[in-house]
């Protein structure tokens, strides 16, 4: 019997392909066979489509979590190994060819805050006009990021040496609820979700959410994963932490006026003072003393940040176009 407010864990159950690649691997995983990856191609799929960006995230969550039946040493399973290499090199590609690129960090990071008047994008609407039904389905979306919250970028702490640890460990720790369960903002966030009457298991809105939605997630965990690219995933949090901020407090605002209690606004009223500090850690702590010992690295830190910008405005341009048209932005 469940005696606290937590809810019994429940294993995420393997999504619903949407193309070759994705039935390759959710077949190879469900039938433990190595078979169907031996003809899996790649290096023609759309770097952001739907069957690549579901082959790669589920690729990626044997890292994390992994799926009810599955057999843990998929994990490095060669096979699978060099199928999402193909994958992610596609990806990497298309996000290469949509940057400006460059290596001046302050400038991209200036970007970053440099929020042009009245463009408050998703969080914006929600707080002006936004209804009950959109706000709902906005949390299903970024479930597949903050359930896991935290723990993508937990991956680049041993590549980094130093003060940029040091300080990387520290806005981590409160991440992960300053050692407090009930303060880990992946379980304040499923504490909203629960609150909004949606379901709050462990990846339960795969099957729901599109592409540019799963792309946001990979980014994060193909950073994570390759020591090559720790510069990008500092790049990325650092333009996380900026954006952060302002858009929680509007997300709190969209929160109370469709009227929602303390308890369903608390995801975001604890993000928007705790990410203030956390941008000014990352920029001066953890970029500064990573670019002061790895100076090369600061393609890498601009290619975090803009590929941020670009996937979140990918997102925000998918949900708002759906949204002003009465549509739903799931599928």
């Amino acid at each position: 019997m469940i005696t606290d407010a937590r809810i019994a864990e429940k294993a995420a159950v393997l999504p619903t392909p949407r193309g070759p690649l994705s039935e390759a691997v959710v077949a190879a995983l469900r039938d433990r066979s190595e078979g169907p990856l031996a003809t899996a191609g790649g290096r023609a799929a759309d770097g952001f489509g739907e069957d690549l960006q579901l082959a790669l995230y589920t690729c990626y969550e044997l890292h994390y979590q992994g799926f009810g039946g599955v057999d843990p040493g998929w994990e490095w399973n060669p096979g699978l190994l060099r199928l999402r290499g193909v994958m992610e090199r596609r990806f990497l590609s298309a996000l290469r060819a949509e940057l400006p690129g460059g290596d001046d960090v302050e400038a991209a990071l200036r970007n970053v805050i440099d929020e042009p008047p009245g463009e408050t994008g998703v969080s914006g609407h929600l707080r002006e006009a936004g209804e009950w039904w959109q706000l709902r389905e906005f949390l299903a979306h970024r479930s597949l990021y903050h359930l896991k919250e935290a723990d993508p970028h937990a991956w680049v702490i041993p590549r980094l040496r130093g003060r940029a640890k040091a300080a990387l460990v520290a806005v981590e720790f409160d991440e992960y609820g300053g050692g407090r369960e009930e303060r880990m903002h992946a379980r304040l966030f499923a504490d909203l979700m629960r609150d909004a009457g949606l379901d709050s298991s462990y990846g339960h809105y795969l099957d729901a959410v599109p592409a540019v939605t799963l792309a946001t997630v990979n980014m994060i965990s193909m950073f994570g994963l390759h020591r090559a690219l720790r510069g990008a995933l500092v790049g990325n949090f650092a333009a996380a932490e900026i954006t952060t901020s302002p858009s929680a407090q509007r997300m709190a605002d969209a929160l109370e006026r469709l009227g929602a209690g303390p308890r369903c606004t608390l995801f975001y009223t604890e993000h928007v003072e705790a990410d203030a500090v956390h941008e000014q850690v990352l920029r001066n702590d953890v970029i500064g003393d990573l670019l002061a010992r790895e100076p090369d690295l600061a393609a890498d830190v601009v290619l975090g940040v803009q590929a941020t910008e670009l996937l979140e405005s990918r997102l925000s341009e998918h949900l708002l176009t759906h949204w002003r048209t009465g549509r739903s932005s799931l599928r």
